[in-house]
């Protein structure tokens, strides 16, 4: 049996990025409600 998580920093930027976030528009809402809150870091 093999893991199932396998790391890759271009895959996790890929998926849950600022771009891949600001791509779609509950993406775009969910960097609003982070800012919203006060974080420092938005996205990945």
């Amino acid at each position: 049996m093999s893991f199932t998580y396998k790391p890759s920093r271009i895959r996790r930027a890929r998926r849950h990025g600022f771009r891949a976030r600001m791509a779609t528009r509950s993406g775009r809402a969910l960097i609003n409600r982070r800012r919203a809150k006060g974080r420092v870091r938005l996205s990945t």
